[in-house]
């Protein structure tokens, strides 16, 4: 079992497949037992050390990554050059690594700026005055924000409707832990299974959508196991929250009000995913290039905003200032640093786990849950797609399901969780959420037992 770990370990050090991969690994050099392939993985490894142990040293994952992402492709340009190898393959394996974090990065980028907006507009205010005025107990609030989650997350990314409604919760009680400790788990575990049956809810998701692993509506036909999961782990947990009313007068609080134009700015963020939708399936484009048009959009009536209420009233310019771009440039680094590995022929070993001899395919993407709650969802999946085993569109829709929800399992196993722990510091913390994680677990065997029947029994989705 410990070989078959460090089999997976080494493989979750992987970038997303490319339209390449299969015409250039023959003739692509292995340099794994080189000086510069162990000192690139050496540097792999401290690297993702220090990007997990972000809150111990304070220091900001995006520059761990973003330095090892770009120093070991200099590196093995450099050996290259010495060794008077083809060059030309260095390069083309540079465009084609930043051809395919563009199309992601860019969807990212205009789907952050959208949420930013509306936050900016008042949107996400009102309806957390609208949840906590309503009179509900801790449990019937509890509920309320899992299913907002779960359904949020599909269309917005799964960190920030993590980090909204975390708010929320710490909006409603700030001391309770029976009641913030089973919510905060609720939301994270809702957000990643959320994300899990839409191509843009999670990054891993949205990485198997761009590879042409999955029609956008295969994708929907994992929502039986999304939600199956979520909704076994959540009843479990709401026998630990009080049923009590929170202690909130609704007749002191200001209840706040949208900008003029937010109605407007929520319509034309449904009508850009359409785009992105229409591009990748329809027109055979990236899928950013529909959410490039649609952020056009956004701009052309942020200018009939300004014309018509000022310039204070909404800027574009100040939503984007408030990306959080160190996650962008933690996502170009990392992706980047796994890119050479695979480059230099670290993923040798990945495909093993697939043969029917050793796990076989169902088993490895069973394993990629476990392995992305203490790793981080993204490489692995990565890994797999980069590896790209031969298997069936039912094997794909198993490894999207497994990526996205099996980082639930640890509280730092997904962006959402580790948003949420920053959110609730000393609250939902590590220990916190081990205490529950049995009840994650129970969901995530319920996810795949779902998918099993739906898949492999009744034969619904192939």
């Amino acid at each position: 079992m410990l070989k078959i770990l460090m089999i997976l370990l080494l493989s979750s050090l992987a970038l997303f497949a490319s339209s390449t991969g299969e015409s250039t690994a023959h003739t692509v050099p292995d340099l794994t037992m080189t000086w510069v392939g162990f000192a690139c993985l050496f540097i792999f490894v401290v690297g993702y050390y220090f990007v997990a142990a972000e809150e111990k040293y304070e220091i900001d994952k995006a520059k761990p990554a973003l330095f090892i992402g770009t120093f070991m492709f200099v590196l093995v340009a450099i050996y290259y050059s010495l060794n008077s190898l083809d060059m030309g393959l260095v390069h083309t394996q540079a465009e084609h690594l930043i051809l395919e974090i563009a199309e992601i990065f860019f969807f990212l980028f205009v789907a952050m700026t959208y949420i930013e907006s509306l936050i900016h507009m008042g949107v996400f205010d009102r309806l957390k005055y609208n949840l906590i005025s309503k009179g509900y107990t801790y449990r019937k609030l509890f509920w309320v924000t899992g299913f907002l989650a779960f359904f949020i997350s599909p269309i917005a990314d799964n960190l920030t409707t993590a980090l909204i409604l975390s708010t929320v919760l710490i909006t409603i009680e700030k001391t309770r832990k029976d009641f913030l400790v089973p919510g905060a788990i609720n939301i994270v575990v809702a957000a990643n299974a959320g994300g899990a049956w839409s191509p843009f809810g999670d990054i891993t998701t949205l990485m198997a959508w761009t590879a042409g692993k999955g029609h956008f509506q295969d994708f929907l036909f994992l929502f039986p196991a999304s939600i199956g999961g979520y909704l076994l782990t959540a009843f479990i947990l709401a026998r630990f929250v009080p049923n009590t009313q929170p202690d909130f007068d609704a007749s002191k609080e200001v209840k706040p009000t949208m900008a003029e134009g937010a109605k407007v700015v929520i319509a034309l963020g449904v009508f850009t995913i359409f785009c992105a939708v229409m591009s990748h399936q329809v027109l055979h484009m990236p899928a950013m290039w529909g959410m490039m048009f649609g952020l056009s959009l956004l701009k052309v009536y942020s200018y009939g905003l300004k014309r018509k209420y000022g310039s204070d009233h909404f800027n574009i310019f100040e939503s984007m200032a408030k990306i959080e771009n160190n996650t962008l440039l933690f996502f170009f680094g990392i992706l980047a640093a796994v890119g050479a590995l695979y480059f230099i022929g670290w993923l040798g070993l990945a495909v093993i786990v697939y043969d029917p001899s050793v796990l076989g395919a169902t088993w490895s993407n069973i394993s990629v849950g476990f392995l992305s709650a203490i790793v981080d969802n993204v490489p692995v999946m990565s890994a797999v797609l980069k590896a790209n085993p031969d298997m069936g569109l039912e094997q794909w829709m198993l490894v999207t399901l497994t990526a996205g929800v099996g980082g639930s399992l640890i509280s730092f196993g997904s962006a959402a969780g580790v948003g949420v722990m920053g959110k609730l510091k000393g609250v939902y913390t590590f220990g916190a959420h081990m205490k529950y994680a049995w009840t994650i677990l129970l969901g995530y065997i319920a996810s795949v037992s779902i998918w099993y029947l739906q898949y492999q029994v009744l034969g619904i989705g192939h």
